[in-house]
């Protein structure tokens, strides 16, 4: 062999060498997915847990699974948040801060109410102390700029690598039609009008016809539902611009101040009822968590939150029987896949009688569902400190 084809011989090996470090790279990502765990705090006020106890949670989690970002929030006790986050750092673990937009604010910040069609403030859901779903105006610049003034104010120089976006989109049909037919505030009128929805007009057609006005003709994961009523139509289309463009202000202003932004969402299905446009949400987002809550029967639940839109507009027509199976679960990864930011589907893991009656197969099951469809990992919800043992450990690092 000369000493070139002996040179063109090692190139070879090493260029097949690289290819199966590249291919073992692949399958790695693909066998050990990406976790994000989120730390609910309780109140602004009162912290549930110490900086302590959270750390000895997440270092005995990430023994178990590959725990690239905790997201935490939202106390207003800036010594936690150093704490951890010095901890989180030194394991190459990124920190977001739970940060609600149009909701659970008005204990820190002046806020404007939202009000539906017919000026009413839609009702509360009442769920735990510090959740009230009580939303406010997404219009109102002046909401917009205290929750901007909330993170400079009193989260700037606590080491957070990211804001997680939660709250941003209006009330749903747990306050009935009225909470997913507004803001009907007069900032909210201009906007829409200005999209050639007269508000006026919407809340005409919803006392003439009743439930047909939210009629469809049917559901695909690629169109969503299809309303009947051309003015439906066009009102939920511009309540998506409206609703995500002042999400995307909130988002960029964070953004440009070197912050990663990740956004809660509903799931897609759904999105349109509460003003989520995902094609305009995920160019402001480095990633978005769409929540696939199949056994929650509490907000953002996919069937519960279904089946009270069902029960608020009971002669409606059109709306298909869906079963929360594993198919469903695909249908709505399958709805999500066409978006350019980083995609982390939450999957609920905490155990709640009642509300969230979760077992470790089904977290196996969904989890398994998001790898297929090659997503970057999974938010694992809403409440790592709280979440059963068992259902972490059936997630274990392979070799485990």
């Amino acid at each position: 062999m000369t000493i070139n084809s002996y040179i063109s011989y090692m190139n070879k090996l090493a260029s097949i060498f690289l290819c199966l470090l590249v291919l073992a790279s692949c399958s790695k990502v693909q066998d050990e997915p990406e976790y994000i765990v989120q730390v609910s705090l309780g109140s602004w006020h009162s912290p549930d847990y110490s900086a302590g106890r959270i750390i000895d949670r997440i270092d005995s989690v990430s023994n178990l699974i590959n725990v690239k970002k905790v997201i935490i929030g939202w106390s207003l006790d800036k010594d936690i948040y150093r704490e951890v986050g010095e901890y989180l750092h030194s394991k190459d673990i990124s920190m977001l801060l739970w940060l609600p937009v149009f909701a659970e604010t008005e204990e820190v910040c002046e806020n404007t109410l939202a009000v539906d069609l017919w000026g009413n403030v839609p009702g509360n859901y009442d769920l735990t102390e510090g959740e009230g779903f009580r939303f406010n105006c997404p219009s109102d610049p002046g909401n917009a700029a205290n929750v901007i003034a909330l993170y400079d104010n009193c989260f700037s120089d606590c080491g957070f690598d990211g804001v997680f976006l939660d709250r941003i989109r209006t009330q749903s049909f747990v306050s009935g039609v009225g909470g997913v037919l507004g803001c009907g505030c007069p900032v909210c009128r201009e906007l829409f009008a200005a999209e050639g929805v007269d508000l006026e007009e919407v809340a005409e057609a919803w006392d003439s016809k009743g439930d047909a006005f939210l009629s469809v003709e049917g559901y695909s994961p690629e169109t969503g539902f299809r309303f009947v009523d051309p003015l439906a139509a066009e009102y939920f289309k511009v309540k998506g611009h409206v609703v995500s463009g002042a999400v995307a202000s909130v988002a960029d202003a964070l953004r440009s101040r070197g912050l990663e932004v990740g956004m809660d969402l509903y799931a897609p299905f759904m999105s349109v009822f509460v003003g989520q446009d995902y094609s305009i949400l995920s160019q402001h987002a480095d990633f978005i968590k769409p929540m696939l809550y199949r056994m929650t029967f509490a907000p953002a639940g996919m069937g519960f939150e279904y089946d009270l839109l069902r029960k608020a507009v009971p002669e409606a027509t059109g709306y298909p029987e869906f079963k929360m199976d594993l198919g469903f679960l695909e249908s709505q990864l399958d709805a999500m896949a066409p978006y350019p930011c980083a995609k982390y589907p939450g999957i609920e893991i905490n155990y709640r009688e009642g509300v969230a009656p979760t077992t470790p197969d089904y977290v196996k099951e969904s989890l398994g569902a998001v790898m297929d469809h090659h997503f970057n990992g999974a938010v694992l919800s809403w409440n790592i400190m709280e979440a059963p043992d068992s259902h972490v450990a059936c997630l274990g690092k392979s070799g485990n």
